[in-house]
C-alpha cells in the first residue's frame, strides 16, 4: 500500500520538500488515503491529472479560522476548525472522487464528504487564531512514506496560487 494525503499548506513550502513526519508545516488536511501497489509508480501523475481542474479552481479561496477543538483519542489533538466554505468542501469532494478513481481506500471514511471537518492541527506552539483569514494558495499531494520510509514525508505535487497567476499572465 502507498499512503498519500492531499493537504492545503498554510505555511510556505516548495515542490519536492522532504520533512520529518514529526515536523509538518501547518496545513489543512483535505483527504488521506491509501492506494494499492498494483496502481503503479505513476499514481501521482494520474491523481494530479484527476485533481488538476478542481485544485486550480479552488486556489485563491479565502477561508476563515473558526473555534478550537480537540480531535483524536479523547480530544487530545488540539486543532483550529476552518469555517464552512463551499469551494473548500467542493475541492474535498472532488479529491475523494479522484482517490476513488484510482481505487484508493479512504483512511478516515467517517470524516469525508458531508462529515468532512477541515482544520489546522496545532504544532510546536504554532496555530492560527480564531477569526484569522487563510488563503488556499498551496495545495499538495504528499507521500506519507516515500520509498517505504515512514519517518519522512515528501511533496509529490504542489499547486500554488503564484504559479497559477504566473501561468494565466503568460497565456
Amino acid at each position: 500500500m502507498r499512503n498519500l494525503i492531499w493537504v492545503a499548506f498554510t505555511e510556505s513550502v516548495q515542490q519536492g520538500l522532504v520533512f520529518p513526519r514529526s515536523d509538518w508545516p501547518l496545513h489543512i488536511t483535505l483527504l488521506r488515503f491509501d492506494v494499492g501497489a498494483n496502481v503503479g509508480a505513476d499514481v501521482a501523475d494520474v491523481l494530479a491529472d484527476l485533481a488538476e481542474a478542481p485544485v486550480k479552481g479552488a486556489l485563491g479561496t479565502r477561508l476563515r479560522v473558526g473555534e478550537e477543538a480537540g480531535f483524536g483519542h479523547l480530544g487530545s489533538i488540539p486543532v483550529s476548525l476552518i469555517e464552512h466554505n463551499p469551494l473548500l468542501q467542493g475541492l474535498h469532494e472532488e479529491l475523494v472522487e479522484a482517490a476513488n478513481g484510482v481505487g484508493g481506500r479512504i483512511a478516515t471514511p467517517n470524516y469525508v464528504m458531508e462529515r468532512y471537518r477541515p482544520h489546522i492541527s496545532h504544532h510546536d506552539g504554532k496555530r492560527p487564531k480564531s477569526g484569522d483569514a487563510v488563503v488556499l494558495d498551496q495545495v499538495a499531494l504528499v507521500d506519507m512514506a516515500p520509498e517505504g520510509d515512514h519517518t519522512i514525508r515528501r511533496i509529490l505535487r504542489l499547486w500554488t496560487q503564484d504559479a497559477q497567476s504566473l501561468e494565466e499572465t503568460t497565456r
